[in-house]
């Protein structure tokens, strides 16, 4: 998966991900499948991938998991998707899980909860040409109750769990297919984060509706070569314009996203 990411990056020049979340209270009223047609069309030579969020397809049952499958299908080949599943539970569980989100779904890569350990993330580990998201530092404004804990390292030192996190996926990277999932409402957790895993993917939520500076996160979320950093954006691009036009909008808005992102990369001295 990470060979897929990094060649869809460098041929659309673009480290922007683009969230596929349909919201029956904001998109226009036609089918699920057909408005994400139109947004990958109009966006797909602008992005290193696509994220959908499961939640927004499951609240619409069947026809909501028709339309989700339907949807990796619409995706170019070439171009990595992200089921945004947040997955967590007991070994057998999670190998229902992965089997239903990389077999029958077709993910390239999914998000998952790290919060059961080691063994509950090794279903998900087994599948060595898809990605694992773990999720580190996340971009909501509770994620410090927990994220941000003070915990032993066992030589006498402390550090906060997400760095935590951070060390122990790359113990769990033992087949190069491991990353983190790091918000961008926090750039100084992120540039620790990056410092401790130079090398892993970081998939970036937060820019837009939430608030995560672009510059900082560019700054801070590519590694050496200007890279491996998917900055995800969702309201900001399918919800550009909620009218008829809206497919147009998507596309210039994900066109500027992607071109902010890229004057900033330059700024640092990336590729």
């Amino acid at each position: 998966m990470i060979e897929k990411l990094l060649a869809a990056s460098r041929s659309n020049h673009s480290l922007l991900c683009v969230g596929l979340d349909p919201d029956p209270n904001l998109m226009p009223p036609i089918d699920i499948a057909d408005f994400n047609r139109q947004i990958i069309e109009a966006t797909s030579d602008l992005v290193c991938a696509y994220k959908p969020n499961m939640a927004f397809y499951e609240a619409l049952g069947r026809k909501g998991l028709e339309a989700l499958e339907k949807t990796v299908s619409l995706v170019p080949a070439h171009i990595p998707t992200i089921g945004d599943a947040k997955r967590g539970d007991i070994g057998n569980t999670d190998r229902m899980y992965a089997r239903a989100l990389f077999d029958n779904l077709g993910f390239d890569a999914v998000t998952v909860n790290p919060y059961l350990g080691s063994d509950s993330l090794e279903p998900f580990l087994e599948y060595s040409s898809k990605g694992v998201f773990v999720l580190c530092r996340t971009s909501n404004t509770g994620s410090r109750d927990f994220q941000s804990l003070e915990c032993s390292n066992g030589q006498g030192g402390h550090r906060p769990l997400y760095l935590m996190v951070a060390q122990k996926a790359l113990e769990w990277n033992r087949k190069g297919n491991v990353g983190l999932v790091v918000g961008a409402p926090h750039p100084e957790e992120l540039r620790q984060v990056r410092t401790t895993c130079p090398d892993l993917p970081l998939l970036i939520p937060g820019i837009g509706a939430q608030g995560g500076d672009l510059e900082a996160t560019v700054q801070h979320g590519v590694d050496a070569n200007g890279e491996k950093a998917i900055i995800v954006s969702s309201r900001q691009i399918i919800y550009a314009l909620q009218g008829s036009d809206y497919a147009r909008a998507a596309r210039d808005a994900a066109l500027l996203l992607r071109d902010q992102i890229n004057q900033f990369l330059s700024r640092r001295g990336g590729p």
